[in-house]
């Protein structure tokens, strides 16, 4: 896109700019449903600073591409406010709606200025529609950029609440599955197992699958390399959870386990765990 350089914009934005710093704030405290999402006196403050930098980007004349340099700070801000916006609960539209609210007190600057002047005002108009339309989707971008950071560390969070760690005894720990093993959350899990391995020292770590609906080849080849790692760190892994439908499913992918200790219940590996370890459990004498 070219440069504006004959642009009446930039005069307009300086001449007019309390009008449009009314006819703007005016506009947007109508448009937000929501009155409590943000205080008015911030409203005034953003809508303030936003035409001090609008102003200054309009001086150079180049009024239809926005990622150019001239208008970084003006970027930057937007990312601000939609950022802000998305934090505080607005919606796309009501966060969209701060930067498309300039449209009508703008034109009607633009129909003052021009008055009597048809061609030019039609000429302005577009370009000033062109403008904030850029500025707008930009709002939008930052707006989903913004939840989709949200939605992802959400989802790292999740995954680490989901591989919990626990200490069952002196030197034996157990990792519980439950649901789908894929690689991110191999990862996740291989990392949490090593990390309390180093931690308390243990020597055994049981994996109880009795939670994760299906086994394949996926998640097979997922517990062989936690089994593997958690080896290199001097601890012995056993796999607890082994149902029928599981074990016949693993004879019949043709998966090798036979290096893997394997025990159809936790408290069986625990048991197990515990004899490694040179401990018993005795039930007390009944009288």
């Amino acid at each position: 896109m070219g440069l504006s350089n004959g642009s009446k914009i930039p005069e307009v934005v300086e001449k007019y700019e309390a009008e449009l710093l009314a006819g703007w704030t005016q506009a947007l405290i109508a448009n937000i449903s929501r009155k409590g999402l943000i205080k008015e006196i911030d409203l005034r403050e953003e809508c303030r600073e936003f035409l001090s930098l609008l102003k200054t980007a309009v001086q150079y004349g180049n009024l239809t591409n926005v990622q150019s340099s001239e208008w970084r700070s003006v970027r930057e801000m937007l990312t601000s406010v939609s950022r802000s916006r998305s934090q505080k609960g607005f919606s796309p539209t009501e966060t969209a709606i701060f930067i498309f609210s300039l449209k009508q007190p703008l034109f009607a600057c633009l129909r003052e200025e021009l008055v009597g002047n048809a061609d030019a005002l039609v000429e302005e108009t577009w370009f000033a529609n062109t403008l904030i339309d850029q500025l707008g989707l930009l709002t939008t971008e930052a707006y989903q950029k913004t939840r989709e950071e949200v939605i992802i560390r959400q989802q790292e969070e999740l995954l680490e609440l989901s591989t919990p760690v626990v200490k069952l005894w002196e030197g034996v720990l157990a990792l519980p599955i439950i649901g789908t093993l894929d690689s991110s959350r191999t990862q996740v899990m291989m990392e949490s197992l090593l990390q309390k391995i180093v931690e308390t020292s243990s020597e055994i770590a049981i994996i109880d699958i009795t939670g994760v609906p299906t086994v394949d080849t996926l998640t097979a080849q997922h517990l062989l390399k936690t089994v593997t790692a958690a080896r290199l760190m001097g601890a012995e892994c056993i796999i607890s959870g082994i149902r029928p439908q599981i074990a016949q499913t693993i004879v019949y992918l043709g998966v090798d386990l036979a290096d893997v200790i394997t025990k159809a219940t936790l408290a069986d590996a625990f048991l197990l765990a515990l004899k490694r370890l040179g401990l018993t459990i005795n039930r007390p004498q009944s009288k």
